[in-house]
């Protein structure tokens, strides 16, 4: 397949690094040298300097041929242009990155496909969606449901105290005696294990596990972990991505969301008819306190500074807020909120660009996420008839060691997959795997 990404900023050149794993042909465009520069040192990327509105640069990069544009500078006009652009010249599919969020409601009316735009993302709205389901289960620190919670994903810091420290994953299925859970990745000093039977457990181990329903609440008994009962929720900043937020989570819970800006609490008043506007600055502590900081069940900081963001998540804490989470910039602090005390931090670009790479991915793949500050992608298949897998007990796979198939739903209901499980047409599968195992992993489902 070849692809061309349309700007080299985070959301670019994550695109781009994770795609040099599928073996693709792909080409970057930007206008910063210095910034195609770095990305060349590091991936083996054509990369093209000049404007991606630039009929002559979109000729450079072959667009015509190309399988995919993928439009995701600053520039929302900049994005549009180009896959208007790019689909006029040949390319067979485009996706923009806007921050509009009328383009994204009004999809009834603005029908963007008729000029030559395939589909739209806005970071805002999916780190929002993102941040929705954080709060479902608030417990833990990650989670994703699969077929409406048949089986879940779901992250969770090891304390000192669990059941399951210094046992290796062999000794603690006495523990799961109905297999309602399975471990499929840990994250230890930032760095990201595949599991074996032999893989020993230790504190402070961050631990992902796909569940059952009631897999789940076993799995917080032996950790420890109470669930959380989430009412009342407090949002620092009126930014974009604060406003997607509320305005998703305003019929669920009540919210109360803290602004500098008069002009602009005065919008979000209006656009925002459910949720409680406070004009304040947000980095006093004492205001935030006056607020009611401590009867929240939730504290989300959505500034533009990740180090507000940040601080504030630990005052929260501190005053006893059950469950924090603070989006950041710079993507090296998402592997530092288990160790710091901030619950959960998340990345807007990284979270949009995860969503772009599943229009990539080959075989039948139906979902595919990314668990914060770990290295590995966690997708979704169905097995068809003449898949490698089909028919097939796990047991008998030579499956990647990097990658692990934790759950399968079939017929309505989800089973954790151990060696005995055998595969049938149908099937929905779920795999985490390694960034390098990805092309083995993908051979089994084609």
């Amino acid at each position: 397949m070849r692809i061309v990404i349309a700007g080299a900023g985070d959301v670019g050149k994550h695109l781009a690094r994770l795609l040099v794993y599928e073996n693709q042909d792909i080409a970057i465009i930007d206008l910063n040298q210095e910034r195609l520069r770095q990305i060349g040192s590091q991936l083996d990327i054509a990369t093209i300097k000049g404007s991606s509105t630039s009929y002559q640069t979109l000729r450079d990069a072959n667009v015509g041929n190309a399988d995919l544009l993928i439009a995701v500078t600053e520039s929302e006009e900049v994005n549009l242009a180009t896959a208007i652009i790019a689909k006029q010249l040949g390319v067979k599919r485009t996706i923009a990155r806007i921050s509009n969020e009328e383009f994204l409601f009004r999809k009834d009316i603005l029908d963007l496909r008729r000029v030559g735009i395939d589909e739209l993302i806005s970071p805002e709205s999916l780190a929002a969606r993102e941040i929705k389901r954080l709060l479902r289960i608030a417990a833990v620190t990650d989670t994703f449901e699969f077929d409406q919670g048949l089986l879940s994903l779901i992250g969770i810091t090891l304390e000192k105290d669990s059941n399951l420290v210094g046992k290796t994953l062999a000794e603690t299925s006495r523990l799961n005696p109905d297999n309602s859970f399975i471990t499929v990745a840990i994250l230890r000093d930032n760095k990201t294990i595949i599991p074996n039977g032999n893989t020993r457990l230790e504190s402070d181990d961050h631990i992902y596990f796909i569940a059952q329903p009631d897999g789940i609440d076993r799995v917080l008994t032996l950790t420890r972990k109470k669930q959380i009962d989430i009412k009342k929720v407090m949002i620092l900043g009126g930014s974009k991505a604060a406003y997607h937020t509320a305005r998703k989570l305003s019929s669920i819970y009540h919210i109360k969301l803290i602004e500098q800006d008069k002009d602009k609490c005065f919008e979000l008043a209006d656009q925002l008819p459910d949720t409680l506007i406070i004009n304040g600055d947000g980095t006093d502590v004492h205001i935030l306190e006056e607020e009611g900081l401590a009867d929240m069940d939730a504290f989300i900081a959505l500034t533009g500074n990740s180090e507000t963001n940040i601080i504030s998540c630990l005052v929260a804490k501190d005053r006893g807020v059950k469950k924090t989470i603070a989006l950041v910039e710079n993507v090296d602090y998402i592997h530092l909120s288990q160790n710091i005390g901030v619950d959960t931090m998340i990345n807007k670009k990284l979270i949009a660009a995860n969503f772009i790479f599943r229009y990539i991915r080959e075989g039948d793949v139906i979902s595919i996420t990314s668990i914060h500050g770990v290295e590995a992608e966690i997708l979704e298949y169905e097995i068809k008839n003449n898949c490698r897998i089909t028919n097939r007990y796990m047991k008998d796979l030579d499956f990647p060691k990097g990658a692990v198939i934790g759950g399968a739903i079939r017929d309505g209901k989800g089973y954790i997959v151990l060696g005995s499980f055998q595969f049938e047409p149908g099937d929905r599968v779920v795999v985490v795997s390694r960034m390098e195992s990805l092309s083995e992993v993908e051979k089994f489902f084609k």
